[in-house]
């Protein structure tokens, strides 16, 4: 009976690419030539930022940015650089409710990410606003850290850290614009305080900017007591103009 629903609703509802929608053979997956538009971010980069060199600068060498500006994070990893066929499974997730993407983004989370994710204690996602979740019934940051954490084993804490007050959308938005629209946002609630006292915590979002969020979850995090805060994203924005090519809100 199971397998005959199955097979109807493949037949019905068959499985299309993630960038373009061509007809594959698994749900929430590429084809060959989406595949081949991805870029990786692979070493050598950036120890603390996680942003590729244009060259290699030796084993844990850190950018003039995270050392001029050090994070409230110790290490940020992503998946792939945040372009072309990226964007698309990133807008397709977020807004055209391809849930059924996150698994497969969150396995090559889960090989980029491999040294926050050894020693992490508990994995959290970036929240929404509760508004905002009710409009849009589902978080995209939680589907992918649900499936990371059951992947790398780690508690999944999906109610650890709050959005306390609503914020703009980010894009358009410049960097300091951003700092300051997230600033305060995050809270985790008193009765979460003891579970992330002493405890190495990695938050999950679904792209890096320009760690402007990220940054105000670690902060927050760091105040409750958190030994460590790491981040893990799928995609990551690559070069000085964040905006260039934003076709959605991030």
């Amino acid at each position: 009976m199971a397998a005959g629903s199955a097979f109807a609703a493949r037949v019905l509802f068959p499985p299309v690419c993630g960038g373009c929608r061509r007809l594959v053979s698994e749900p929430g997956t590429l084809c060959g030539t989406c595949w081949r538009g991805l870029r990786l971010i692979e070493r050598p980069f950036c120890e603390v930022l996680g942003m590729p060199f244009a060259v290699n600068m030796g084993e844990g060498a850190v950018s003039a940015g995270a050392i001029a500006e050090p994070p409230p994070f110790a290490r940020a990893r992503a998946a792939v650089a945040y372009s072309g066929v990226a964007r698309r499974l990133v807008q397709g997730l977020k807004y055209r409710d391809r849930t059924d993407l996150a698994p497969w983004m969150a396995r090559w989370m889960v090989r980029a990410g491999g040294d926050v994710l050894v020693g992490a204690d508990m994995i959290v996602p970036v929240p929404l606003h509760r508004r905002r979740f009710f409009f849009r019934r589902f978080n995209q940051a939680a589907e992918l850290a649900r499936t990371v954490a059951r992947l790398a084993g780690v508690a999944f804490e999906p109610t650890l850290v709050v959005r306390a007050r609503r914020t703009r959308q980010q894009v358009g938005l410049g960097l300091r614009e951003r700092e300051t629209n997230v600033r305060g946002a995050f809270r985790v609630p008193p009765a979460a305080r003891p579970l992330v006292k002493g405890k190495r915590v990695l938050v999950i979002d679904d792209v890096y900017t320009t760690g402007a969020t990220v940054s105000a979850m670690a902060r927050c995090l760091n105040r409750s007591g958190a030994a460590q805060v790491d981040i893990l994203t799928f995609a990551r924005v690559i070069g000085e103009d964040f905006r260039d090519g934003e076709d959605g809100p991030i």
